[in-house]
């Protein structure tokens, strides 16, 4: 698997997956998938998100070994009551968190030692429906910096703020419990800054540490738990 460590941020690490074609790097992913992955992989009908699935989940499977110092076959995995998944070692939970996202040639898959964690990646390109998703995923004041930016810039607003909400939603781990019209991005985050501290309506008291991972190729987003004992940097919180 081609992949590479992007981001390091406290105790979580980020590492993109290249998901472009490549018979060989297939071949060799498919050698680390457990056969109710490879079910689930021939039910894919297109060959992109085959080829997808295939290489983040050999590649999530190769960095969980490294992690958890165990061999492959001793790792499996099952999927909480919302659908999010975790880790299994010889049948015993693992004491690690992780969180994947795909999209186009990008992969994104987020590792750390504990607390809950969300990453959410975009391959930017041209969206016919951008319009209706704006006026059903995005709240009152989200709409309005939409609907005043333009071209090229509206696009890259949209995918920014779009990845950000759906990392914070993953990261809470609680599915469509949560309205994405519901709680908006920090007007920050749309002007140019790279992180801050949100709350959610579901569990308030619960910190994220929101931060913007996007380049020119994808946009991209990651959340964390923000834990009292961690060693995070100095933020300046702003709530949704």
């Amino acid at each position: 698997m081609l992949s590479r460590t992007i981001h390091r941020s406290g105790r979580v690490t980020v590492v993109y997956v290249d998901l472009g074609p490549s018979a060989a790097r297939e071949r060799e992913a498919l050698t680390w998938l457990d056969e109710p992955e490879q079910a689930r992989r021939r039910r894919f009908a297109r060959s992109g998100p085959r080829r997808e699935f295939t290489l983040c989940r050999a590649s999530l499977r190769a960095l969980l070994c490294r992690e958890l110092d165990c061999g492959n076959e001793e790792l499996s995995f099952v999927a909480s009551d919302h659908g999010k998944p975790f880790a299994l070692v010889e049948g015993l939970t693992a004491p690690v968190s992780f969180n994947v996202s795909h999209s186009g040639r990008h992969g994104l898959i987020a590792i750390a030692p504990r607390g809950r964690i969300g990453v959410d990646v975009e391959d930017r390109k041209a969206r016919r429906d951008m319009d209706d998703d704006i006026r059903l995923l995005f709240a009152p004041g989200e709409r309005a910096g939409l609907a005043a930016a333009g071209g090229s810039r509206k696009a890259d607003l949209f995918y920014s703020l779009w990845t950000m909400k759906e990392a914070l939603v993953k990261a809470a781990g609680v599915g469509l419990r949560i309205d994405t019209t519901s709680f908006e991005i920090p007007p920050a985050m749309s002007r140019g800054a790279t992180r801050c501290l949100v709350r959610l309506p579901v569990a308030p008291s619960v910190q994220w540490r929101l931060e913007n991972l996007g380049n020119r190729r994808y946009a991209a987003a990651l959340a964390v738990e923000d834990l009292p004992a961690d060693a995070v940097d100095s933020l300046e919180p702003q709530f949704a």
